[in-house]
């Protein structure tokens, strides 16, 4: 028997009374936690959900996340988190391909209207039977249950978690992470970051991602430690929370800590901040040299990078606490997991020459949940290749080079072009269009799109860009769009998108 919810089991058997999760005012113990989830999963046992169902979950990182989280692996379900900007039509697409039998949703607020795109997500899918809000009434709704339940005994290899992604290309796969997966990706980042007493992180990565939830939700839930939720990022409160918390753990994607950097130094204790911070991680995308070495003179801190997928869990290399940290590397890989460079027909490149990083390990995902066709393409003998280029150095430190083909990486959030071409072709005044990224300030690279009107079209750059808001999640939209005549193309018809970009640059 193996449950991923054994991490809040332990931990509140063993501290009961530690606050496991802090929100605002709200403050609840790892027993209070425990009790809550346990409400949920005897609402899911109830309605006849439990092992080999899947369940949706669509939330900010408030503490309902966590408590549902663990609530759906409780009753021996499958985790299904959805990134909270989805739109209606994107929402149904993933509940109807993961199968979930229940969607939890987050109400939203003001520019989050999650309650009306996550309804009509739901109606839009008849295969899935039970549609719970996150309100008021849903306190209501758990009280009615009892707080005790027997965690379902689930096995190694049963999904735990699946989390969608388009890899490098097409509609998105839901990778199924089994729980053996997920167990062993949140207990090697204790041998990663090291181990304290009392860890207290502060939860700016959002939990729906793989991101936050191994490297903060579970493995902060197996050691005990106490999780500060942002539901969103700000800098200045950040650094508030920091302060008022004595936060030791701190994770994020490049451009928080250029948040950070650009604080209001004058609000805040900064002295008293360094001195209790003990971690700092990046990941999603490459960290500036400039930003690392001011974060170091800023807060007394070494940020580590590493480098993950969701496929692998996410965690498989990381530049490792008592070795040198080397600025712009992914580090080397982290126990239990090999890498290796590959070409195009999987044979590993000789040592200098840039290859496809392939991953084997603990942390490989059991496969793409439904698609054979494209789990074999992507996992060969255990291996997995992640469509990235790097290079490995004399040392055995990992650089990237290049990303997967085509892909974008918008403030730490993977944006696919292909996906997104298909939906602007949609429009009406639309005859071809290809979506690129080109280089950004702060979120490392914005989404571009070029398109070719169609004959007598006359569709604006406002009135495209304000209909593809409409129609994407909110950090998928282009924020730019450029109308040609023509698109320069191989002697096959494809579209060049390297000279595209080029022509930006």
């Amino acid at each position: 028997m193996l449950n991923l919810a054994m991490l809040l089991d332990h931990s509140a058997a063993s501290l009961p009374e530690r606050d496991a999760l802090v929100a605002g005012d709200t403050r609840l113990t790892y027993r209070q936690v425990d009790e809550a989830a346990n409400r949920v999963a005897n609402l899911l046992a109830g309605n006849g959900i439990g092992r080999g169902d899947t369940v949706a979950l669509a939330s900010v990182n408030i503490p309902q996340f966590p408590i549902v989280y663990y609530g759906i692996l409780k009753a021996g379900a499958a985790v299904v988190p959805f990134n909270v900007l989805l739109k209606g039509r994107e929402i149904a697409y993933h509940l109807a391909d993961s199968g979930a039998k229940a969607f939890f949703c987050f109400a939203g607020g003001p520019g989050l209207p999650l309650a009306e795109e996550g309804r009509a997500g739901f109606d839009a899918t008849p295969g899935c039977e039970h549609f719970f809000l996150i309100d008021e009434s849903f306190e209501q709704l758990l009280a009615e249950q009892p707080t005790t339940f027997e965690t379902v005994d689930t096995e190694p290899t049963d999904t735990a978690v699946v989390l969608y992604t388009s890899g490098t290309t097409g509609r998105p796969k839901g990778a199924e992470l089994t729980h053996a997966n997920m167990v062993m990706n949140a207990l090697t980042c204790h041998r990663v970051f090291g181990a304290a007493e009392h860890d207290v992180h502060l939860v700016t990565l959002p939990l729906f991602h793989s991101f936050g939830q191994s490297v903060q939700l579970n493995s902060g839930f197996a050691a005990g430690a106490t999780l500060v939720l942002m539901p969103r990022f700000e800098p200045d409160r950040a650094l508030a929370l920091m302060q008022r918390e004595g936060v030791t753990f701190f994770a994020g994607v490049p451009t928080m800590y250029w948040g950070l950097l650009g604080a209001d130094f004058g609000q805040h204790d900064i002295e008293t901040i360094a001195g209790t911070l003990r971690v700092a991680v990046s990941g999603g995308a490459a960290l500036p040299v400039e930003i690392l070495e001011q974060v170091d003179k800023v807060y007394g801190v070494q940020i580590r990078e590493g480098y993950g997928l969701s496929e692998t869990s996410p965690v498989a290399t990381f530049n490792h606490p008592g070795r040198v940290a080397k600025p712009g590397s992914i580090g080397t890989p982290v126990w239990g997991v090999q890498v290796k460079l590959v070409d195009a027909d999987w044979r590993e490149v000789p040592d200098g020459e840039a290859g496809e990083i392939a991953i084997r390990g603990h942390n490989v995902m059991k496969g793409y949940l439904g698609r054979p066709e494209a789990t074999a393409a992507a996992v060969r003998d255990g291996w997995f290749r992640t469509g990235d280029i790097g290079t490995r150095d004399a040392d055995g430190y990992y650089f990237i080079v290049d990303r997967a083909k085509d892909m974008i990486v918008r403030g730490g959030f993977n944006v696919y072009p292909r996906e997104l071409e298909e939906v602007i072709m949609a429009h009406p005044d639309v005859s071809l269009v290809a979506v690129v990224g080109v280089p950004h300030p702060s979120h490392g690279e914005e989404v571009k799109a070029f398109v070719i009107r169609k004959p007598d079209a006359t569709v604006s750059e406002a009135e495209l860009i304000a209909w593809c808001k409409q129609n994407m999640a909110g950090y998928k939209y282009p924020r730019q769009v450029e109308f040609r005549e023509s698109f320069p193309m191989t002697a096959t018809g494809k579209v060049l998108k390297r000279e595209l970009k080029g022509i930006t640059s």
